[in-house]
């Protein structure tokens, strides 16, 4: 079970150990700075962080020591834009997600704004731009969700297949390449985008996944929390079933189970302008037979005057499905020990949380 986790936020990166029973902030870095992604520490022990600083650009940094040091490594940059170019300007705004993939989790990947993905095989010290995507004509009609351009937000290797990836686009659907990224093809059929005009609602091209999750001892399984909804899969991304969860099935963030793939959790919110907990109160709706039905968490967490919205990678789970950490927009923290069961509150006055990750 691990004792150990980080929070990426607007102010910087907080590592948490748990101990005695609770989780406890041991330590920060790159405090009053941005982190908009983390990468916990891999095989080798090496770790990244990425900064987005505004008008000084995004930066990467690298620690082999497993967060107590760090140094400024290469950044993903774009090629320089062809003048005939269609379509977002070809600049770097902000790395929005991290992953490792590979038997022995040598490879990173990068997932940014807008709507391109990096590859780096030396531990980030140098990306390269996976054109085989960047270079599709589909690109083009991709647009932004939560932000002006597009961006991809998840990267989830098949365990067991170095060469094949699965990635969650807002807004562009779900894309995979089976060829270690030397070709894509989409895989969001059977998601539906209702904000879209009736006759392209279900473009697979267009769809606005939230966050794509696979289960690490089930990776046929995937599960999405989509801007319309709860969809899963259990053929790898091939058909996408809608499912439909009490309280609300809008949101951001899902988590599932690493050894159970019919469970999984979903903070549910207003849809969709309003974006705060239904009636001020702050739940998770956790399902245990892959969403025939749901049971709806409330223990620990506040149920009045409660405004937290949980970002697409403020919540995770751990490597036995145990505990659960989840990090809101207002800087509340909370944790379960018991797959959502009860939860504690761990902090209510911490930086925008923009991810959570467990070592």
């Amino acid at each position: 079970m691990s004792d150990r986790a980080w929070l990426a936020t607007r102010k910087g990166l907080f590592e948490m150990r748990h101990q005695q029973g609770r989780w406890q902030i041991e330590r920060s870095s790159f405090l009053g700075e941005p982190v908009s992604a983390v990468l916990p520490p891999g095989p080798g022990g090496t770790m990244l962080a990425a900064l987005n600083l505004g008008h000084f650009g995004v930066k990467v940094h690298r620690s082999t020591d497993a967060g107590a040091t760090w140094s400024e490594v290469a950044a993903p940059a774009y090629p320089e834009q062809p003048a005939d170019a269609a379509g977002p300007a070809w600049k770097l705004v902000q790395i929005w997600t991290l992953a490792r993939s590979g038997s022995e989790g040598r490879t990173v990947w990068a997932g940014t704004l807008p709507g391109g993905l990096f590859r780096s095989d030396d531990d980030g010290a140098s990306w390269q731009l996976q054109r085989s995507l960047w270079d599709r004509p589909e690109r083009l009609e991709w647009f932004g969700g939560g932000y002006d351009v597009p961006g991809i937000h998840s990267i989830c290797p098949y365990p067991g297949r170095d060469a094949e990836l699965l990635l969650g686009i807002s807004c562009g659907g779900a894309w995979r390449s089976t060829d270690d990224g030397a070709s894509w093809a989409t895989r969001s059929k059977g998601m539906r985008a209702d904000f879209m005009p009736p006759e392209r609602a279900e473009d697979p091209n267009i769809q606005d996944p939230h966050c794509i999750v696979r289960c690490a001892a089930a990776p046929e399984v995937l599960w999405c929390q989509h801007h319309g909804g709860i969809w899963r899969s259990t053929d790898n991304g091939a058909l996408w079933q809608q499912l439909h969860a009490p309280v609300s099935s809008f949101g951001f963030t899902v988590a599932v189970h690493p050894q159970d793939s019919d469970t999984a959790w979903f903070v549910p919110a207003v849809a969709d302008q309003c974006r705060v907990p239904v009636d001020g109160a702050l739940v998770v709706n956790r399902t245990r037979d892959g969403g025939q039905t749901w049971q709806t968490l409330r223990s620990g967490l506040p149920q009045e005057h409660a405004y937290d919205l949980m970002y697409r990678h403020a919540l995770d789970v751990s490597a036995d499905g145990q505990r659960l950490l989840m990090a809101s927009t207002s800087g509340g923290v909370w944790a379960s020990d018991d797959g959502g069961d009860h939860w504690q509150t761990v902090s209510l006055n911490l930086p925008m949380v923009h991810a959570v990750r467990f070592g």
